[in-house]
């Protein structure tokens, strides 16, 4: 598998974990706002190298969920805020412009700690 996008959890928000009963997670990068830290796993923003597309994954510690859908800004939000949601409930539209969808494959919603590694695999 190809590289598009790997980075590691730096901390985690105290209120974070609230969004896995919605199936879904944030991330942000270290620039985000005091607002939303606590509600976001906040990461290392790196480059995409690559276009982040349909048919790619996304790894969580190893853990793979198959990319279904790309919001229309989420790549953009990635790299310049590394910001995005991960939704994990498989649609095939993407409902918000800056999220990823997955499909958990019947799996719960991963539990990210500081140190979880996070990638978009293709």
């Amino acid at each position: 598998m190809a590289n598009v996008y790997e980075t590691k959890v730096v901390s985690v928000g105290p209120e974070a974990e609230m969004f896995r009963a919605e199936n879904m997670f944030i991330l942000f990068g270290l620039e985000a706002p005091d607002n939303l830290k606590d509600y976001c796993y906040i990461i290392d923003r790196v480059p995409v190298k690559q276009d982040i597309a349909v048919g790619q994954k996304i790894v969580v510690d190893g853990v793979e969920y198959p990319i279904t859908a790309v919001g229309s800004v989420a790549q953009k939000n990635l790299e310049g805020l590394g910001h995005i949601s991960v939704v994990f409930n498989g649609a095939t539209e993407a409902a918000l412009d800056g999220s990823i969808y997955v499909d958990a494959n019947g799996q719960e919603v991963p539990v990210l700690t500081q140190d979880s590694v996070f990638e978009i695999a293709a």
